[in-house]
């Protein structure tokens, strides 16, 4: 069983109850083949009397019930965990603000989720028939026929293995269908709430050919995985068959030479096709229930987001500062920066910008901003900036206060590399935009470049980098133009801060990945604050902070762990 499923259920004691006594009304119908075998198989030989077809009638009537029971318990208990998982996705994610409920989200506590009805209800019964049931079948099929069981044993195996060998392509494809389904979810309703904006600007006509591409896609992916499923099917089919024939044809050779009884045939030919029913019947419903699994998946990574290689590197190097050791990166150690109930007020206004925040940032530690528009949190990279002088409480960087640096404010600043959300792109080349601010010669500036991943289009455009550019980067796209600013602080290896502004707004799928990408490698070995609404930005992160009306929100401790 998938383990996280399996934690969960068994805290919620609904949900351990239901399953337990689901699985055990399966286990219990697959065990009664083995007496209606029996009775049947004396009944049609004429060892018992006719009479003895009522207990048949009865042990088939408690078969049937028991399934009905099985499907209404599995039932509940599917229901419940899926309750008590949604609790626990939407539990995460409600502290991060509106913005982070994106479509991946919606998609995943909606469609994804309901994909596990095939997993509790359909899979997991049939493993628990299948680990009991074709043992005892064998087990009595020793007793009252040693060639035939040892045929069995020889050939029962290969069910599971070639299950095997197919279920891992069915894994992969139906994990890429479901990585397709999010992203036409995502893409959809980040277009939809950005309509206003693409009718202004003329490119809703251009985004309706893009949800089309992605549907195409998961068109196609779906495509890929049923077929996989149903060639799937035929191969257990086919070996099943095949198994059988190998029973079959020596019991009618036996039978008819007069070496075995017409009883034990019987039951042998009614015993053996239960042996591998169970592990076809596990092999069909493991491919029905892959995509609640590739579901479950996403859903514990946002319940409980694994710890980033770089969250270690920053304890340690917090910890050596704090003992006054040299910090465990190359040149100068990024610096903590702590801000002591800042209150900024703009002038003209009466409410505040940021209202008595308080936030400490440890050495090379990476902190998402997140909040709702007007939150503050453009406010609070522009105090870091210098740009802005807090109305009450401190800004310090390594204990020395920001406000008292005064001409000292640019050394500050050429420690930082900032990223807003609407780069200036100057009419120049390509070049000369990237290595704005610093002193970097052609080799360090094409370094920057194939970092940024601007090097993707630099080579297509007529003069490569050293084509001129219009002003604010008119010939370029939006998530060009921002692989540019990527590539200016790329262009600043001696920058210890990275600060970004929603580097990812208003960008497709293709440029975001590439943007998020290339941050990540930005922010290795520095301190980085992210403004970002966007989840794949987010999830770069050690540390998620929320600003609400100027205010820092405290995280929101949900079950099964600690919010982000």
């Amino acid at each position: 069983m998938h383990k996280d499923l399996l934690r969960l259920a068994r805290a919620e004691r609904g949900v351990r109850i239901h399953l337990a006594c689901c699985l055990a009304a399966a286990t219990v119908a697959g065990l009664l083949v083995l007496v209606q075998a029996e009775l049947l198989a004396g009944v049609l030989s004429g060892r018992f009397a006719v009479a003895m077809l009522f207990p048949l009638a009865l042990v088939v009537a408690s078969r049937g019930l028991l399934g009905w029971a099985q499907g209404v318990l599995a039932g509940r208990a599917a229901t419940a965990l899926k309750s008590a998982l949604r609790r626990l996705l939407l539990g995460r994610v409600e502290n991060l603000g509106p913005a982070y409920r994106s479509g991946e989200v919606v998609t995943l506590a909606g469609r994804g989720l309901d994909a596990l009805d095939p997993y509790l209800t359909g899979y997991l019964p049939a493993v628990a028939v299948a680990g009991i049931v074709p043992l005892a079948v064998v087990v009595r099929l020793f007793v009252a026929d040693l060639a035939t069981a040892v045929i069995v044993v020889l050939t029962l195996p290969l069910i599971p293995i070639f299950g095997a060998l197919v279920g891992w392509t069915t894994k992969t494809v139906t994990e890429r269908q479901w990585r397709a389904l999010a992203r036409l979810g995502g893409h959809f309703l980040d277009v939809v709430r950005g309509l206003p904006t693409l009718r202004a600007f003329g490119r809703a006509r251009y985004q309706a050919s893009v949800i089309r591409e992605v549907a195409e896609a998961h068109r196609a992916a779906t495509m890929r995985t049923l077929r996989v499923a149903f060639l799937s099917s035929l191969v257990l089919e086919l070996v099943a068959s095949l198994s059988l024939a190998l029973v079959a044809v020596p019991v009618g050779l036996r039978l008819l030479s007069g070496s075995l009884d017409l009883r034990t045939a019987l039951l042998v030919l009614l015993l053996a096709p239960e042996a591998y029913l169970p592990l076809r019947a596990m092999g069909t419903r493991f491919h029905a229930a892959m995509e609640g699994v590739a579901a479950a998946d996403e859903a514990f990574a946002v319940v409980n987001p694994p710890q980033k290689a770089g969250q270690e590197s920053t304890r340690e190097t917090g910890k050596a500062r704090s003992e006054g050791r040299a910090a465990p990166i190359g040149g100068p150690a990024p610096p903590e920066i702590r801000l002591e109930d800042v209150t900024v007020r703009y002038p003209g206004r009466e409410e505040t910008a940021l209202d008595r925040v308080s936030l400490v940032i440890e050495p090379g530690e990476r902190v998402a901003i997140v909040g709702p528009s007007g939150a503050g949190k453009s406010t609070l990279l522009h105090l870091l900036l210098g740009f802005v002088t807090p109305s009450e409480g401190r800004v310090l960087a390594d204990g020395t206060d920001l406000a008292d640096l005064d001409l000292d404010l640019d050394e500050w600043r050429r420690r930082l590399a900032f990223v807003p959300q609407r780069p200036h792109l100057f009419a120049t080349s390509v070049a000369d935009n990237i290595a704005l601010g610093c002193a970097a010669g052609p080799d360090e500036i094409r370094a920057a470049a194939e970092a940024a991943q601007v090097a993707e289009f630099a080579g297509a455009l007529p003069q490569g980098y050293d084509t001129q550019l219009g002003e604010r980067g008119a010939n370029l796209s939006a998530g060009q133009r921002q692989r540019v600013a990527l590539a200016r602080a790329f262009c600043r290896p001696a920058a210890q801060v990275l600060l970004l502004d929603e580097p990812t707004a208003r960008l497709d799928g293709r440029s975001e990945a590439a943007i998020v990408a290339a941050t990540r490698r930005l922010a290795e070995g520095r301190t980085a604050i992210i403004v970002a609404h966007r989840p794949a930005m987010i999830d770069l992160a050690d540390r998620v902070v929320r600003l609400d009306g100027g205010a820092l929100v405290p995280p929101v401790p949900v079950q099964g762990g600690e919010a982000r």
